[in-house]
């Protein structure tokens, strides 16, 4: 196997790009959900307002990141350490520091309310919850569970069979259906699922540790169009579900110190259980 497509999504719930090539850190792809979006009350947005979101697309750059919507762009610095820091109720995470106040003006009026846009500085450790499979001394980002989320082109061509067997039309093309799940490693793959069962797995010098699988929200369901559809949760539920929620994709946990490179082309190792 070997990767087929690498993904960075430098704001949390925000639109992303897509690299040749990356940086793997301790808490994921560098860059990758060291921002969000809080509301007041210091809660990430609603599934609504974060549907919104998605038609902003963050770009990392060499002072911070760059949000465009359509015609209009913000540039965002990294906030300095002496930067306000606003409180959250992220878990394992209780204040992260305020961006420009600029550019959260121009986040209320693409969302209709108030918010603010906040950075998680290497100051600000966050580890990965025991109960999603993290250790002690693991780091996470501002992702949700695990550091980095990977799905495979068979499984999502075995999602799209059966999306077009429920509906009698073809659902989307792979590359587009790959998008929904916002992944930030995309692998060709083997068997459909396979990935339910790995436990570690090596790419070029770095090993990683499977966290868990993925379960699926809502969010899977928005279209490019901001539109939201039944589809994949709808067919997802007729095969992937268990445990009250519904599967598809593995997060994972690099197994290293500092920073390594990944690149698409790389091979993809599934190691032995317990090597």
């Amino acid at each position: 196997m070997r990767i087929t497509g690498l993904s960075l999504f430098p704001v949390k719930s925000m639109g992303g790009v897509d690299l040749t090539e990356s940086v793997v850190t301790p808490l994921g792809l560098e860059g990758d959900r060291r921002w969000a979006v809080l509301d007041e009350q210091g809660r990430t947005l609603t599934s609504l307002e974060r549907a919104v979101l998605f038609g902003v697309r963050a770009t990392p750059t060499p002072a911070g990141v760059r949000l465009d919507r359509g015609e209009e762009t913000v540039e965002v610095a990294v906030p300095a350490l002496d930067a306000p820091m606003v409180a959250t109720t992220l878990s394992r995470m209780d204040r992260l520091r305020a961006a420009d106040p600029g550019a959260s003006r121009w986040l209320s009026g693409v969302v209709g309310r108030e918010v603010v846009l906040v950075h998680q500085g290497d100051d600000l450790p966050r580890s990965v919850s025991e109960g999603h499979g993290g250790r002690p001394g693991d780091r996470l980002s501002l992702a949700d569970t695990n550091p980095l989320h990977l799905v495979t082109e068979s499984s999502v061509d075995r999602l799209r069979d059966w999306v077009t067997e429920t509906q009698g039309e073809e659902w989307l093309a792979r590359e587009d259906a790959v998008r929904r799940f916002r992944a930030n490693l995309v692998v060709d793959g083997e068997e459909p699922f396979a990935e339910d069962g790995w436990q570690r797995l090596r790419v070029g010098a770095t090993t990683y540790r499977l966290g868990e699988l993925c379960d699926r929200c809502t969010m899977t369901t928005v279209d490019r169009d901001l539109a939201t559809t039944k589809e994949p949760i709808r067919t997802l539920a007729r095969h992937r579900r268990w445990d009250g929620a519904t599967w598809f994709g593995v997060r994972l946990v690099p197994e290293l110190d500092g920073p390594s490179s990944i690149a698409v082309g790389d091979e993809v190792e599934v190691l032995p259980a317990g090597s």
